[in-house]
């Protein structure tokens, strides 16, 4: 008779494997390793994964989940103002590629190392820079701008530079990017 896995085996794992996937890569990490540094036995690791592929896909939608999350908090302050919420999405990313501990957009990296479009490792990316675009894009029009698609597509620009170089350039690239996007916004504001 199999065993069952502890409470929180599956949120351990995909733990070790987020961290490992981040820190190194998707394609440098394989199952072993994430077996080795989580402690677990393989057959623990594919009860609760079938496979690297669906490992790489949890890693993503709970990177998705948590952007969704930070944003959901960053605009909360600011509802009713979408100007204001487009800056504060700004700010947010400002920080997370501020931090000592950043490696680069996650999905930005993902998106990279996977060349097949049906890959996880591709339409998750995909899909969250969409609906990252698609915020944007929704908080501008919600402003009312006569070319709310122009200054979005200027904001993207920047937040997607940012994610892009951040690793690299540091903190004082991103509070750059952070005061371009606040001067985009205060100039699509009407005079």
């Amino acid at each position: 008779m199999a065993r069952t896995a502890a409470p929180g085996t599956r949120e351990r794992i995909l733990g070790c494997a987020d961290r490992l996937f981040y820190e190194n890569g998707i394609h440098a990490v394989g199952l072993q390793q994430v077996i080795d540094d989580c402690g677990c036995g393989k057959n623990l690791l594919y009860r609760e994964f079938a496979g690297k592929d669906e490992l790489i896909a949890a890693y993503l939608e709970g990177r998705d989940r948590q952007w969704r999350d930070a944003v959901a908090e960053a605009t909360a302050p600011f509802a009713g103002d979408p100007a204001r919420q487009i800056v504060a999405i700004v700010g947010l990313v400002a920080d997370q590629v501020g931090a000592p501990d950043y490696h680069g957009c996650p999905f930005l990296k993902a998106y990279a190392e996977h060349a097949g479009d049906d890959h996880p490792g591709r339409l998750i990316p995909a899909r969250h820079l969409q609906a990252v675009a698609s915020t944007i894009h929704g908080l501008a029009e919600e402003a009312g701008w006569r070319e709310p698609s122009v200054v979005a597509d200027r904001i993207v620009l920047v937040i997607q530079g940012m994610y892009a170089t951040g690793a690299v350039l540091g903190e004082a690239w991103a509070r750059a990017g952070l005061a371009f996007a606040d001067e985009i916004v205060a100039g699509a504001q009407p005079s």
